[in-house]
């Protein structure tokens, strides 16, 4: 392993454009077109405006929020905040106005760099209880200062181009200020605090996970040795920088040059695939589930004979996945096969994404086997690693010629692992964070003689691969005493396309049961594809014709389970899940207990007889 020349997170800025002077570093796709930023640039961007916020008196330890999406401004405050020294504290911008207010007042955010007026206008709902916040600076709509409202104009309002400004003629009119500037960003304590991320957490509060320069810098230096990349790679990111999966992957492809173009938005990204033509990209389970639930419905409107040619070329994709994977050379027959494979079938699939990644990187939740099996069968290699917000975030990865599929990978290099009796994945490496901010006791709890206890439950193999069995505190426990995992029950539902979500339930209950959200765009093409009479999604959850097409993929699912596992009932949902009705995270995990909740008498009825 090699060192790194860096000793923070502030030094990042200096590295990059002293090593990578490239006319394109960072864009954003916009509409129809890609607005472009070079080394030069981005490092002018990141000095301008931190001079701009300590002119209105940022100081180190201060804490700065961000309220946005994920796009080239974000990165560029970020790193302005950690080269004066003060403190980043993400928040999601799908949060509603009082959960940005729990997070800013617990926080102490003296400044917030709002995306636009509309979150803007959450923290002015919220300024009743923030008594440290003296600004508010927005990235678009706003370009001259101006005040929140004549009874509180203590806490002034900016425009993020008026600051950076700002911060410019401070540069141009003070002497020595940009050797200040370098030499104070290359000052501090790598132990220093760099930013609070608050866990959007699938129950309870959220905590606010304090992580230092080294934490990160650590972190980002041992995922470089089993991740390859390099200045001539492209990379697409869409995931949100708030969360540590994503913000520690943009890290490291500035450290090591690459260039990071944001999709415009989620929704984009197919678009924005082609147009960029990355050669890696970080995601989250349910946006390769969606990939390949896109590819294989639109197989199934094909006529039969395309039908069996793509099962034909993905069967042969899946051989010489298998042999390369375990180490073997594909027989003569599968070689052959093979160029005829891809010319007809499989480079079409890989040109969707733009036709040049090398591989895509899995973090944030499981992702099943037949979703991995399927993209390496089609040339898309994929790298599934794990970890948490407070480890900065990966502890182990998969890496490229020694993927193990099943399993989230070996620890990284200096991250030890260790499984509790109870099989509690606990770990120690100078990724786990400090603490959580002013909570010494839920500290004391997950961090105990140095091993800091992750509440995932998982083994070892004799080669050090780690394999995720599921979150402790999701486990159910049946009336009968029976301990049952829901997330491998609910990957195995979740392979056939037309299931979009699934939750299992049966917590102090006599058997198992499960919630079934439709993919509605699948649904319909299947519905089709049977000639069935076409409805609303909320018509056709209520059908017993629609529920036919669920039971065989419930009984499937419970071929491979033992009986106490097996699926008793279901039901169909109306309604899809999302981020926006509370019922997944910002990186689309399952909020459980929101779910329950809110289809508390549909569960209830799972049990009424």
């Amino acid at each position: 392993m090699t060192e790194s020349h860096l000793r923070t997170l502030a030094e990042l800025p200096f590295h990059v454009a002293g090593r990578f002077p490239k006319t394109v570093l960072m864009a954003r796709c916009q509409g129809e077109d890609v607005v472009e930023l070079s080394s030069r640039e981005y490092f002018d961007a990141i000095r301008d405006f931190s001079l701009g916020l300590e002119g209105l008196g940022v100081a180190p330890g201060d804490r700065v929020a961000i309220l946005a999406d994920s796009r080239p401004e974000w990165t560029v405050t970020d790193l302005a905040i950690l080269t004066l020294g003060a403190v980043t504290v993400p928040v999601y911008s799908t949060l509603p106005a009082n959960q940005v207010g729990y997070i800013l007042a617990h926080s102490g955010a003296k400044v917030v760099v709002a995306e636009n007026p509309a979150q803007a206008a959450k923290i002015r709902e919220e300024r009743h209880r923030l008594p440290a916040l003296g600004a508010i600076i927005v990235i678009d709509g706003q370009d001259a200062v101006g005040s929140l409202s004549p009874h509180e104009s203590e806490v002034a309002e900016h425009g993020f181009a008026s600051v950076t400004e700002r911060g410019h003629r401070r540069l141009m009119t003070e002497d020595g200020l940009g050797r200040a500037f370098k030499e104070r960003a290359h000052s501090f304590d790598p132990d220093s605090l760099a930013t609070i991320i608050y866990t959007s957490g699938t129950t309870g509060s959220p905590k606010g996970v304090m992580l230092s320069h080294h934490n990160f810098l650590s972190n980002v230096i041992d995922v470089e040795t089993v991740i390859s990349l390099t200045d001539e790679d492209t990379t697409l990111s869409f995931l949100p920088l708030s969360h540590a999966f994503e913000r520690t992957a943009v890290y490291l492809y500035l450290y090591k040059g690459a260039t990071v173009v944001f999709a415009e938005a989620i929704d984009t990204v197919g678009r924005d695939m082609q147009r960029v033509q990355p050669t890696v990209m970080t995601g989250v389970p349910r946006v390769y589930e969606k990939l390949r639930a896109r590819i294989v419905g639109a197989v199934a409107e094909a006529p039969r004979l395309r039908q069996a040619l793509f099962a034909w070329a993905v069967g042969v994709g899946h051989t010489v996945a298998t042999e390369r994977l375990g180490g073997r050379v594909p027989g003569w027959l599968t070689r052959l096969q093979t160029p005829v494979a891809d010319r007809l079938v499989l480079s079409k699939i890989r040109a969707r994404t733009g036709g040049r990644l090398r591989f895509v990187v899995s973090g944030s939740a499981p992702l099943s086997r037949e979703v991995a099996e399927f993209l390496y069968a089609v040339g898309l290699p994929v790298l599934e690693g794990y970890g948490l917000t407070e480890t900065a975030p990966v502890l182990t990865a998969n890496a490229l010629g020694a993927t193990r599929l099943g399993t989230v990978g070996r620890a990284l290099p200096r991250v030890e692992l260790r499984i509790a009796e109870d099989g509690e994945i606990m770990a120690r490496g100078p990724n786990v964070m400090v603490g959580y901010y002013e909570n010494p006791e839920a500290t004391a709890a997950c961090i105990q003689d140095g091993w800091f206890h992750t509440g995932d439950i998982g083994h070892l193999d004799d080669d050090g691969y780690l394999s995720i069995t599921d979150r402790k505190k999701e486990i159910i426990v049946t009336a009968g005493g029976k301990n049952v995992a829901p997330q491998p029950i609910e990957a195995l539902l979740k392979r056939d396309a037309i299931v979009a979500e699934a939750m299992l339930v049966g917590d102090r209950r006599p058997y198992v049961s499960v919630v079934l959200v439709p993919d509605m765009p699948m649904l319909e093409q299947r519905v089709r594809v049977e000639g069935l009479a076409s409805g609303s999604l909320e018509e056709l959850v209520e059908r017993t014709d629609v529920r036919a097409l669920f039971q065989p993929i419930v009984d499937q699912a419970n071929t491979d389970l033992a009986n106490y596992q097996q699926i008793k009932r279901f039901v169909l949902l109306p309604a899809e899940f999302s981020v926006e009705t509370g019922e997944l995270t910002p990186t689309l995990k399952l909020k459980r207990r929101v779910v329950a909740e809110r289809w508390s008498a549909v569960i209830e009825q799972l049990y009424a007889a």
